[in-house]
């Protein structure tokens, strides 16, 4: 199994600069691979920031990549909680966060906006520390 960076998932995601696309398109796809969820954060990041994609579709393309059935998410379960919450409205960084923290009795965060969004969907309580 290979575990891969950041700039592998955007070159498959945006297919912006042929040759490492095609590079990136033959890791992905024919071998195992592993992706941390850091890397997934991040990439979310760098599609919004960098490339000015609007969140549905970096929300949609992470869902999708990290169905891929070559790639072996590090929790994937937290994965998809998150980007549900982030659907919802939450900042998929935020989402992420609590949602790699369920087993979690509270999240203790100065962020008034997070401890809103979390209550709104419903996930782990969101208090100052």
């Amino acid at each position: 199994m290979i575990s891969i960076d950041t700039n592998v998932v955007v070159r498959y995601l945006v297919a912006d600069e042929p040759e490492q696309f095609q590079r990136a398109t033959t890791l992905i796809e024919g071998d195992a691979v592993f992706v941390c969820l850091t890397v997934l954060l991040e990439a979310e990041w760098v599609l919004r920031a960098n490339y000015r994609l609007e969140r549905p579709a970096v929300l949609s393309s992470l869902r999708k990549f990290s169905s891929l059935p070559s790639l072996t998410v590090e929790d994937p379960a937290a994965l998809a909680q998150a980007i549900d919450w982030a659907e919802q409205g939450m900042d998929f960084a935020d989402a992420l966060h609590l949602a790699c923290s369920t087993e979690c009795e509270a999240f203790a965060s100065f962020d008034h906006g997070l401890a809103r969004a979390a209550a709104k969907v419903g996930s782990l309580t969101v208090r100052a520390p």
